[in-house]
């Protein structure tokens, strides 16, 4: 952002005009126009019924799931979760057991191929199953923070605002007392030349 340009004491601004704007001050006030009616029309949107929590949570929604996305996030969260590891890892040892203590006529013997293919296989699926629910999460967070930039934006461009209002005020009042000390000088004047 480019700094507000600010007059001197000796040069100031009329009570009435705003201070005047480069091309940059401009370009910033029509982003923060943009920004609010935005936020206007997601408030107007919003049921005034519910509560923070779910508009915030309505605000930052993800569409409704596909079949495909639903899929792919139950496997994540059924493969990444400890219970799925124990089950897997039950299952391999038991395979493993079973086969050894079979003996020659066992289904997969040492040093089993088919289990090996079995596991070759679950990764082969289950890995872009996974990478799906990481790109969809991946997404949503990315609005997530589209939603925080904009609000950071807003309140920087508020705030740029504020201080330039502050600043008319300061110079209002100095050009105030700087007016007064005039007239009160002028009345000093007339009072010191009518005295002997």
């Amino acid at each position: 952002m480019t700094p507000v340009p600010r007059s001197t004491p000796a040069e100031p601004r009329a009570a009435t005009s705003l201070p005047p704007t480069d091309a940059a001050a401009q370009q910033d006030r029509a982003q923060l126009a943009l920004l609010r009616a935005h936020r206007r029309a997601h408030r107007r949107r919003a049921d005034a019924t519910l509560p923070l929590p779910a508009l915030i949570a309505e605000h930052l929604e993800a569409p409704p799931l596909t079949r495909g996305q639903r899929l792919a996030d139950g496997v994540a969260a059924t493969i990444g979760s400890w219970r799925f590891i124990v089950l897997q890892s039950t299952a391999i040892v038991l395979w493993i057991t079973g086969n050894v203590l079979v003996g020659a006529n066992a289904w997969d013997p040492y040093p089993f191929i088919l289990l090996n293919l079995l596991l070759s296989f679950q990764a082969a699926y289950t890995a872009p199953a996974i990478m799906m629910s990481q790109n969809r999460q991946s997404e949503l967070d990315r609005r997530h923070a589209q939603s925080d930039y904009e609000i950071n934006v807003k309140a920087e461009l508020e705030i740029e605002l504020l201080h330039e209002k502050i600043d008319i005020l300061k110079e209002q009042e100095l050009l105030a007392l700087t007016q007064a000390v005039r007239e009160l000088s002028a009345q000093l004047d007339t009072l010191s030349k009518r005295l002997p």
